[in-house]
C-alpha cells in the first residue's frame, strides 16, 4: 500500500520527501496522482486503439498497437505531470489562474485527442452500419456515373437500337394480328377485312405473302438488335462497367472490417446526423457528452489543484525553493569572491614580475655605463 501511495504521489509531481513531513497533504496528492495516471492510461489504450487501424491488415498490427500505445500513454504521462506540478499556489487566486489558463487548454487538446479514438470504439457498431451504407451508395453513384459516361459515349447507338426496338414489338403485334385476319380469311370468316370466301385463294395468298415480308423484316431487325447487343457488351468489358457489381453482405462486412481511421473518423462525424442531413440531437449529445467527460477528467487534476487550499506542503515546498534559491545566490557569491581573489592575486603576481623585470634591466644599463 506504501509503494502504490509513493507512486501516486511522483503521478503528481509532488516531492515525495517533503510531503511524506505533512500527512494533511497526502490524501489529495494521492488523487491529483491517480487522476494522471488513469489519464494516462486512457490515453494509452486510445493511441494504441488509433495506431491499430492505420497497421490493420499488418501481422504486426498488434504489435505496432501496443508499442505505440506505450509510448503515447507516457507522453501523456508527462505532459500531464508537468502540467500540475508547475502550478505554484505562492500567487494571488487570479495569478493562479492566469497561470493555469495555458495549461488548462493544453489539457482540453490532450482530453480530444484522447476521447476520439475511444469515442471510436464506443460507437463501432453504429460506425460500421453507416460505413456500409455509405460504401454501398458509393459504389450506387460509381455504377451510375460509369452508365451515364457510356450512354453519352455511344448516344447515336443507343438511340438506333431504341429504334429498333420500338419497331420490333410493333412489328410483332402486327404480325399477330395479320396472322388473325389470315386465318379468318382462310376460314371464311367475313369482316371488313376478309372476303368471307372459304379456301386458300386470291385474298390469303396476298395476305400470307404480306405477312412474310413482316416476318422477314423482324428477322433482320432480330439481327440488327443480336449485332447491338454483342456491340455493347463488348464495349463495356473494354470500359470495365461490366465487371461493376452491388456489394454483398459479406463485402460490405468486409470492407467495414479493414476501414481505415480517417474513414472511422468520418463515419462518427455522420452519425449526428440524419439521412436527410438534420441534426441527429440524440447521437450528437451522446458523442459530445463522452468527449466533454474525458476532457473534464483531463482537466480535473489542475481544477484540483487550483481549487485546493494552500496547505503545510505548499508553504514547505515555497520554503524548500526560497532555500535553493538563497543557497544559489550565496553559491553565486562565493564565485564572485573567489573570482575577484584570483584575478587581484594575478594581477598583483603580473606587477611584481614586471617590476622585477624593469629592475634588473636597470641594474644592467647601470653596469654597463661608463661612468668615466
Amino acid at each position: 500500500m506504501k509503494k502504490i501511495t509513493d507512486f501516486f504521489w511522483f503521478c503528481s509531481g509532488a516531492h515525495v520527501d517533503t510531503l511524506k513531513r505533512y500527512p494533511t497533504e497526502h490524501n489529495k496528492y494521492v488523487g491529483i496522482g491517480a487522476t494522471i495516471f488513469f489519464t494516462a492510461l486512457f490515453a494509452s489504450l486510445s493511441g494504441g486503439y488509433a495506431m491499430y487501424f492505420v497497421f490493420a491488415g499488418n501481422t504486426l498490427a498488434v504489435m505496432f498497437a501496443f508499442l505505440f500505445g506505450i509510448i503515447w500513454g507516457l507522453a501523456i504521462f508527462n505532459m500531464d505531470r508537468y502540467i500540475v506540478s508547475s502550478i505554484s499556489k505562492s500567487g494571488t487566486t487570479n495569478q493562479q489562474i492566469l497561470q493555469a489558463t495555458p495549461r488548462i487548454l493544453l489539457a482540453i487538446m490532450i482530453g480530444i485527442v484522447i476521447s476520439r479514438p475511444l469515442e471510436l470504439k464506443i460507437f463501432d457498431k453504429e460506425i460500421r452500419q453507416k460505413l456500409k451504407t455509405s460504401y454501398l451508395n458509393g459504389q450506387r453513384s460509381k455504377i451510375d456515373t460509369l452508365n451515364k459516361t457510356f450512354a453519352n459515349k455511344y448516344v447515336s447507338e443507343l438511340q438506333k437500337t431504341a429504334d429498333f426496338k420500338l419497331e420490333k414489338d410493333s412489328l410483332e403485334k402486327d404480325i399477330n394480328r395479320s396472322r388473325y385476319i389470315l386465318n379468318q380469311e382462310v376460314f371464311g370468316d367475313k369482316t371488313n377485312q376478309t372476303s368471307g370466301i372459304t379456301g386458300y385463294g386470291t385474298y390469303a395468298k396476298q395476305k400470307e405473302s404480306l405477312v412474310v415480308q413482316k416476318e422477314q423484316r423482324l428477322q433482320t431487325l432480330r439481327t440488327e438488335l443480336a449485332g447491338m447487343e454483342t456491340f455493347f457488351a463488348r464495349r463495356k468489358d473494354l470500359d470495365g462497367l461490366s465487371d461493376q457489381r452491388m456489394f454483398s453482405g459479406k463485402q460490405l462486412d468486409s470492407l467495414a472490417s479493414v476501414a481505415g481511421f480517417a474513414d472511422r473518423n468520418w463515419a462518427l462525424g455522420q452519425l449526428s446526423f440524419r439521412e436527410d442531413g438534420t441534426r441527429d440531437l440524440d447521437n450528437y449529445l451522446a458523442i459530445s457528452f463522452i468527449g466533454f467527460l474525458f476532457i473534464l477528467f483531463e482537466c480535473l487534476p489542475v481544477f484540483v489543484k487550483l481549487m485546493s487550499n494552500k496547505g503545510p506542503y505548499d508553504y514547505a515546498l515555497q520554503n524548500v525553493d526560497e532555500t535553493y534559491i538563497y543557497k544559489s545566490e550565496k553559491t553565486k557569491d562565493e564565485d564572485f569572491a573567489v573570482t575577484d581573489g584570483v584575478q587581484d592575486t594575478r594581477i598583483f603576481t603580473e606587477i611584481d614580475k614586471q617590476k622585477q623585470i624593469v629592475s634588473r634591466s636597470s641594474q644592467r644599463d647601470l653596469e654597463r655605463y661608463d661612468w668615466d
